[in-house]
């Protein structure tokens, strides 16, 4: 047990490991609803877990949603199947990773929950005003991570359409092609048993292309999610003591720089935001492989940030 708590605890003091972390944060979940089912099932209270998996899920009722806004939030997180949540978490490791690499862990997490809302979102809105969804409305519940992972393999799609995956029975397959499919059996699917789920996916594929089209434009609309996870993760950081320094009377602060002393555009051994922008331009026209070598480190620079 203490091995475990010491896991939990290495995948949250270490920087730079937001796909492990989103990952880490998703199975455990995941486990422990697992856990709660099976004891309250074999203990005859089967309708209660049911019942308290309605405070997780995201209901399509807006009035319940009302008294349940959290769910927004949590239904992204919630999995109670397992090849539901393996397919999920395949996908988002290996669509996360390119998102890593090449633009960051702060941009993935942007992604991840930028894309589980706007999903949930478009739950919302298309099961409260489309008649055909409408009908089928009455005590529907949707949870997954669906919609946050297609917005990841979305935005790698876009950011970098030849990459190519290697598949088993199929080869080399650009991502662009994979990502397509799925949208596509998204489509599809807004009709079948799984229209929630599936609407989600399209919620969450809009939002992924929208993100890396503005990001290239040089606009990150996810640093709200960044303000926000910033406030909480600092309530728990312990504060570093204050530092008195003395300030000599007869020699008074300057703000100017000295002349002699050379001017940085960003952190030591780190490109600026202008070249990062200048690279992923670069790259949605002629792709990842026109980088030149020291442009490839940049990049690589910028995601260790």
């Amino acid at each position: 047990m203490t091995s475990i708590f010491d896991d939990i605890k290495s995948a949250f003091s270490k920087g730079n490991n937001a796909l492990h972390q989103l990952i880490f944060i998703n199975v455990v979940v995941f486990a422990v609803l697992i856990v709660v089912r099976t004891i309250m099932t074999l203990s005859g209270s089967g309708s209660t877990f049911g019942y308290l998996m309605t405070f997780l899920q995201l209901p399509s009722n807006l009035q319940l949603f009302a008294y349940r806004p959290w769910t927004l939030f949590t239904y992204f997180f919630t999995h109670l199947e397992f090849f539901h949540i393996i397919f999920n978490l395949l996908n988002l490791y290996w669509f996360g990773m390119l998102i890593r690499e090449y633009l960051g862990d702060k941009r993935l997490v942007n992604l991840y929950v930028l894309g589980g809302l706007a999903g949930g979102l478009f739950y919302l809105l298309t099961y409260n005003t489309i008649p055909y969804l409408q009908l089928r409305a009455d005590r529907s519940f949707m949870m997954g991570a669906s919609g946050s992972v297609i917005s990841v393999m979305v935005a790698a799609a876009t950011l970098l359409p030849n990459y190519t995956f290697n598949l088993i029975l199929l080869g080399p397959i650009r991502i662009k092609y994979i990502a397509a499919v799925m949208v596509l059996l998204s489509i599809s699917g807004a009709v079948g048993s799984n229209a929630g789920g599936n609407i989600a996916h399209l919620g969450g594929a809009i939002l992924g292309f929208f993100y890396i089209q503005q990001l290239q434009r040089g606009t990150d609309f996810g640093r709200p999610v960044q303000a926000v996870l910033g406030f909480f993760s600092g309530l728990f950081k312990p504060r570093s003591p204050l530092k008195v320094t003395y300030k000599n009377p007869n020699r008074p602060y300057t703000a100017a720089p000295n002349p002699s002393m050379p001017v940085s555009s960003g952190m030591a051994g780190h490109p600026s935001q202008i070249e990062i922008d200048q690279i992923l331009d670069k790259i949605s026209v002629s792709g990842y492989e026109s980088l030149t070598k020291e442009e490839k480190q940049k990049l690589f620079k910028a995601s260790q940030k």
